[in-house]
């Protein structure tokens, strides 16, 4: 005898309370579990701060033009052995295959995931395509470096709940910055460029340059932030080592 629609209304008042509060609960763990997860991570944890770490991160950007690893920047901070973290799209790693090699060897270098092809607006891709430019610049990074990336940077920082969500689903944690260090204006002098930077660092401060040659004064304004830095007791560290 076919099973009417009505049928499952046949529940017992007191057990129907039960299953609509255990499936209510359940939904609540689900959403709390997912907004818990969901992080977009600009500042270093307490125990950082405690040690005034700071986090000195480098994008490494390429769209249509071919874009060169800027041996200014990477020579002082490989002279130094200044810990610090590279976000390199796949477009950049193609044309800088054997410097980000060369970078991986060292211990005091992190090399993370900045997508495929640095669009923009990846907020504005479908579900898939964001997974592919996750993957894709995943599988090259693992084949030069020997390592899987574990931290994202959305391209120009854009993002909304869905891409970070289809982000993390992939096993990474979404890091950007404290603060923008304007290095990209080709019309901020070094000097503005320090005087910015160490007016608006603070203890467990994620710092970003960009690496790429088109980071116009940071190769020049770079060991004057650092020493500064130093100067006031912040220590530098890689991403891996303060977020665990």
């Amino acid at each position: 005898m076919p099973i009417s629609i009505s049928e499952p209304r046949r529940r017992s008042e007191p057990s129907r309370r039960r299953f609509l509060a255990g499936a209510a609960s359940a939904s609540l763990a689900c959403l709390a579990c997912a907004g818990a997860r969901a992080e977009l991570i600009t500042r270093l944890p307490s125990a950082a701060e405690k040690q005034r770490s700071v986090a000195l991160t480098f994008d490494a950007c390429e769209t249509r033009t071919p874009a060169y690893l800027d041996a200014s920047i990477r020579d002082f901070l490989v002279a130094g052995r200044i810990p610090f973290t590279l976000f390199a799209c796949g477009r950049f790693a193609r044309h800088n295959r054997a410097a980000l090699a060369e970078l991986a060897r060292l211990d005091f270098v992190e090399i993370e995931n900045h997508s495929m092809n640095h669009d923009n607006h990846m907020d504005r891709l479908d579900d898939a395509t964001v997974r592919r430019e996750v993957l894709e610049a995943e599988s090259l990074l693992r084949d030069i470096t020997h390592r899987r990336t574990r931290y994202f940077r959305f391209p120009a920082g854009n993002y909304d709940a869905r891409t970070l969500a289809d982000v993390e689903a992939l096993g990474y944690r979404v890091v950007h910055w404290s603060f923008a260090s304007g290095d990209p204006d080709p019309k901020v002098t070094p000097a503005k460029e320090t005087e910015w930077v160490l007016q608006k660092t603070r203890p467990g401060g994620i710092l970003i340059f960009h690496i790429n040659g088109r980071g116009w004064s940071t190769g020049q304004a770079l060991p004057g932030i650092v020493a500064q830095l130093r100067a006031r007791g912040y220590r530098f560290a890689r991403l891996d080592t303060l977020l665990g």
